[in-house]
């Protein structure tokens, strides 16, 4: 059985391994020329991700390239003294196993462990799905295929060709997000600098291992802009409105938006639809259900919907008609939750008042002055997206369908397949 996907960043090739696992033939289409060698912005993998890449075998480099962001110094717009905390506190509280890892260090990871087994075809897309499989691309010859999958992100190219238009299923949930790789003259060594102020905040960190640095802006607005996502130059000049004289550091990073070799700019939606499905497409991570980015977990997201698509199509023996409402049952909680989690994540990390600003800031002091325990439970307690993944369930997909009863906790620690 022949099943194509597209998009090559987290959830294509997770989900590409899990098939070639289960006995499908798997062709990646990636609208990039080559797998993605800039490192990206930090992404979460919390403990359902970490459990299901260690299944994987990939999960040593996981822990090679992490982050290792250690400290965090939080400054108030205006104020003198910024807070300091140890971040393993708050990662140590948040989930049983988890790394912080540049996103396009991940997708080489498990592009990495498919590359042998899974014929990628970089530096094209899809322009056409016909209803019996027939796929048409921009370079290659058309080929028929049994199933197609999205897992071409939040602005997907499948979801658009086989569902209509974007605008149809994006939720604005209020702000906008920028990223920007920049020369790391802070020094910053296992350190994140967080500024925030009343509608704005600005984090800036340190990629060890690629001797840069990188500066996360997140930004409130009370309306989506008319603005499309490949507009880079007026995306900077947004920034550079919205940020320009909150703080000399900050003022550093936005003089390097004309400079920098890698740049990202986006608002943060999330994607609601009445079903991932349609016929033989399904859509898998932010293609289908975007929590909305940076805020939202989106990426240990994406890694569990792979692996549960993937276990799915083998359960009914890749009978799609059978599967993708299997899936997307076992898949509608989780969405739910990471929706919730995100729009409560957008509040705290972008406060709308001084009120909100002073709480972030007292409750990051609290952490830091609390003893590792009490600290542990006072962040479990505000932490939506920390209750939400450590207790995410999923099925066991060793069994065969006749006894697949059970269901395994990831955060149990128990082996996922």
């Amino acid at each position: 059985m022949r099943i194509l996907i597209s998009g090559a960043s987290v959830a294509g090739p997770v989900l590409a391994y899990w098939l070639t696992r289960h006995g499908f033939t798997v062709t990646v289409v990636e609208r990039a020329a080559v797998p993605r060698k800039t490192g990206g912005h930090a992404v979460d993998l919390f403990q359902p991700a970490v459990d299901i890449s260690e299944q994987m075998g990939v999960l040593p480099r996981v822990e090679e390239w992490a982050s290792r962001t250690q400290r965090m110094t939080l400054r108030r717009e205006g104020a003198r003294r910024p807070v300091g905390v140890d971040l393993s506190k708050i990662f140590g509280a948040t989930s049983e196993r988890h790394f912080e890892i540049m996103r396009d260090d991940l997708s080489a990871i498990y592009y990495d462990a498919t590359c042998d087994d899974v014929e990628y075809l970089f530096g094209d897309s899809i322009t056409a799905i016909s209803p019996d499989g027939e796929v048409r691309f921009e370079h290659t010859a058309p080929r028929h295929f049994d199933l197609i999958v999205g897992a071409d992100g939040l602005h997907s190219n499948v979801r658009r060709l086989v569902f209509g238009d974007e605008s149809r299923f994006s939720s604005f949930i209020g702000a906008y997000l920028g990223v920007l790789t920049l020369p790391n003259t802070f020094g910053l060594d296992g350190e994140l600098r967080i500024h925030v102020g009343v509608g704005r905040t600005v984090g800036i960190y340190g990629a060890r291992h690629l001797g840069d640095a990188r500066a996360l802006f997140l930004y409130r607005s009370e309306h989506e802009l008319d603005l499309g996502h490949r507009d880079v130059p007026r995306q900077k000049e947004l920034l550079r409105k919205a940020f320009g004289g909150f703080h000399a550091d900050v003022d550093r990073c936005l003089d390097e938006l004309d400079r920098t070799s890698a740049f990202y700019f986006d608002s943060i939606t999330q994607v609601h639809m009445d079903t991932w499905s349609r016929g033989r497409v399904t859509l898998v991570g932010d293609a289908g259900y975007s929590p909305g980015p940076a805020v939202g977990g989106s990426t240990t997201l994406a890694v569990v919907g792979a692996y549960i698509l993937a276990g799915e199509l083998a359960r009914a023996g890749g009978d799609h008609e059978r599967a993708f409402p299997a899936y997307e049952r076992a898949m509608a909680e989780h969405v739910r939750g990471s929706r919730a989690a995100a729009l409560s994540a957008a509040k705290t990390l972008v406060p709308a008042s001084r009120l909100g600003v002073s709480g972030l800031v007292q409750g990051t002091r609290l952490i830091s002055a609390l003893p590792t325990g009490p600290s542990r439970a006072f962040i479990r307690l505000v932490s939506k997206t920390a209750r939400l993944y450590n207790s995410m369930t999923i099925e066991d997909y060793r069994t065969s369908p006749a006894t697949s009863e059970g269901r395994v906790g990831l955060a149990s620690g128990s082996e996922v397949v």
